[in-house]
């Protein structure tokens, strides 16, 4: 990127890479909005408008209120405290066997899980979900109308439906049911301690094997997070036990 001078405040450049840099900062999808000529010349705009708060700061000698330097104190106290952490993060080392390692602990941890797609009607007896059930085989109510009527779940304003999921994340009684259905097949009633289910298998996919070399990234970064969460935990051990912590 060519880095052009763009104006001049009391002397001090802004470029167009301060106007890149300015723009990185803010959320992608407010960034997006500023990545055209008008959106460069608004950010132009406020970064002089900065440097002006800043030239005239310097001139009202607000450098030498107790006020800054109190909160120079804390950026100090702040920067320090990062960069103490971030020399702790930086200090986990992996190679390949480490990061291999890893994955061989739990593969499944890395590939694609199984996921199903089920509606549900959530009643308090189970006498209530075979009457429910009985009318829907016997096509004298659908099963979404059923769920609007008569469950307690709140997905019964969308007829029952829970959307896709993965396996494992609805309650065992649930999930082993779900996961046995046909498509478009009614269980039997599913006792779980929210009440007695009636579970509809609306669609499936099936999970996928994960290779470690398709993976190997995925792997890394989570091997490196829990290795940097253990370093920042015995760090913190270590000075628990080297710096007095009075807690009232």
């Amino acid at each position: 990127m060519e880095n052009r001078i763009l104006a001049k405040v009391n002397g001090k450049e802004i470029s167009l890479l301060d106007v890149e840099n300015f723009i990185q900062r803010l959320e992608p999808q407010t960034a997006a909005q500023y990545r055209n000529e008008e959106g460069i010349k608004h950010v132009l705009k406020e970064l002089i408008n900065q440097e002006l708060f800043l030239s005239d700061a310097i001139e009202r000698k607000l450098d030498e209120t107790d006020t800054f330097k109190q909160e120079l104190d804390k950026a100090r106290d702040f920067i320090l405290t990062q960069l103490n952490i971030n020399s702790i993060m930086a200090a986990t080392r992996l190679d390949d066997a480490d990061v291999r390692a890893h994955f061989n602990q739990d593969p499944t941890k890395f590939g694609k899980k199984e996921t199903a797609d089920t509606s549900h009607i959530l009643v308090e007896s189970e006498e209530l979900c075979l009457e429910l059930r009985d009318k829907i085989i016997n096509e004298e109510i659908s099963f979404e109308e059923a769920a609007k009527q008569h469950s307690t779940c709140p997905s019964n304003e969308r007829g029952g439906t829970l959307g896709s999921y993965e396996r494992g994340q609805m309650v065992p009684e649930y999930d082993n049911v779900a996961f046995t259905l046909a498509i478009n097949e009614i269980s039997i009633p599913v006792k779980t301690q929210f009440g007695y289910h009636l579970i509809k298998l609306n669609s499936k996919t099936e999970g996928e094997k994960p290779v470690f070399d398709k993976v190997k990234d995925k792997v890394k970064n989570d091997l490196s997070s829990q290795l940097q969460r253990e370093a920042y935990l015995a760090k913190v051990n270590e000075m628990r036990k080297k710096f007095l912590v009075e807690m009232f």
